[in-house]
């Protein structure tokens, strides 16, 4: 029996032409409609299983009687669990000026993951776990073939904040040189480097942080902070310039909300889930700036997985971990030494490094990735 996914009417017409078999496959988030005499034609549909979509209710019916499985949509949610494609961030934050940031999707969907009568729901669980496959699915296909590099760092960095703008010229060093640039998705440092990447030129990166300084953080009013913040997409950054950047937050910190500078955002319910998919995507290093609990999660969750490593030669080596700012990592918040502990007569020696600025830390990432 086959398997494999099919996300889009156009896929499942080619294959109907074929006239291969849709036993076994997943149709996901596909509009049945245009397909619909076919599928009425075929009588053996066993494994087949269809989650979400467009489906007539005749066509619901035909289909359980031959065999397969039908996930319906279910409008009352605040998400589509099935979509095959990461959010936009005007989606995420559509009727923002109507309504405020309590009307939006995004506000919505925190709002439901913290009712406490979906805590122990198994249709409730089931739904969010579906959900955060299939952002994990669309986020494989965006990345696909990219060097990617994470930047990490705190959510409470001010947008007037020098640091704030040294994350944004960090951004656009990396980007510039081919990288992609995958950030936890929040404000702060997040936000900064996904502005770098973002913006068209430097001009536009200078205006854009002028402009976003008239609303320093998210805090008292997201609504304004990020309104201020799709102002300044729509004015200075592009389509190709931001697909050069994805963003990948979480509800279970859905009082951070998501920063608009990039060309998808990938948010899951489950922040565990959200943060081992975040740091196993970053193929061509990691950034970690000054910040704190969430920041030092990340960077042992990416200690452990290079402490385990087992790099299978020396053209094999390690993507670096590069942490920035020394007083920030020996005193402020001492986790150098320790790593340099872990790290002893380990693969993992050569590839931690602590450097007292962005500028040092692009160049780090980008001469071991052979792109400077």
């Amino acid at each position: 029996m086959a398997t494999g996914e099919i996300t889009s009417s156009r896929a499942l017409r080619s294959r109907i032409a074929r006239g291969d078999s849709l036993r076994g496959l997943r149709l996901q988030d596909v509009d049945l409609r245009d397909a619909m005499s076919d599928l009425l034609a075929m009588t053996d549909l066993t494994g087949l299983v269809v989650l979400g979509g467009v489906v007539p209710d005749a066509l619901v019916v035909h289909l359980r009687a031959a065999g397969a499985l039908v996930f319906p949509p279910d409008p009352s949610l605040p998400v589509n669990p099935y979509r095959s494609r990461l959010y936009e961030p005007r989606e995420l934050y559509a009727g923002l000026a109507a309504h405020g940031y309590a009307g939006t999707p995004d506000r919505r969907a925190y709002d439901w993951l913290l009712d406490p009568a979906t805590a122990h729901d198994a249709y409730a669980t089931v739904i969010r776990a579906i959900h955060d496959d299939s952002i994990d699915d669309a986020l494989d296909e965006r990345l696909e073939g990219r060097h990617v590099v994470g930047v990490m760092g705190g959510h409470d960095e001010p947008r007037i904040s020098p640091a704030y703008a040294d994350a944004a010229g960090l951004g656009r060093t990396l980007a510039q040189s081919g990288c992609l640039v995958l950030t936890g998705g929040g404000p702060g440092a997040m936000e900064a480097a996904s502005l770098g990447g973002c913006v068209t030129d430097e001009a536009a990166l200078r205006s854009a942080l002028q402009e976003l300084a008239s609303v320093p953080s998210y805090r008292p009013d997201i609504g304004r902070w990020a309104s201020t913040a799709l102002a300044v997409r729509e004015r200075h950054t592009d389509a190709v310039h931001r697909a050069r950047v994805i963003a990948v937050p979480t509800w279970y910190y859905g009082h951070e909300p998501p920063h608009v500078f990039c060309a998808g955002i990938a948010k899951f319910f489950s922040n565990a889930l959200r943060e081992d998919t975040l740091l196993a995507r970053c193929d061509a290093g990691i950034v970690v700036l000054p910040g704190a609990a969430g920041t030092v999660q990340e960077i042992f969750q990416a200690v452990t997985r290079m402490y385990y490593a087992t790099p299978s030669d020396a053209t094999d080596p390690l993507p670096p971990l590069v942490l920035v700012g020394e007083r920030q990592w020996t005193r402020d918040v001492p986790v150098w030494e320790l790593l340099k502990t872990l790290a002893a007569d380990r693969p993992m020696s050569a590839a931690v490094h602590l450097v007292d600025s962005t500028q040092d830390a692009a160049e780090l990432i980008l001469r071991r990735s052979g792109r400077r």
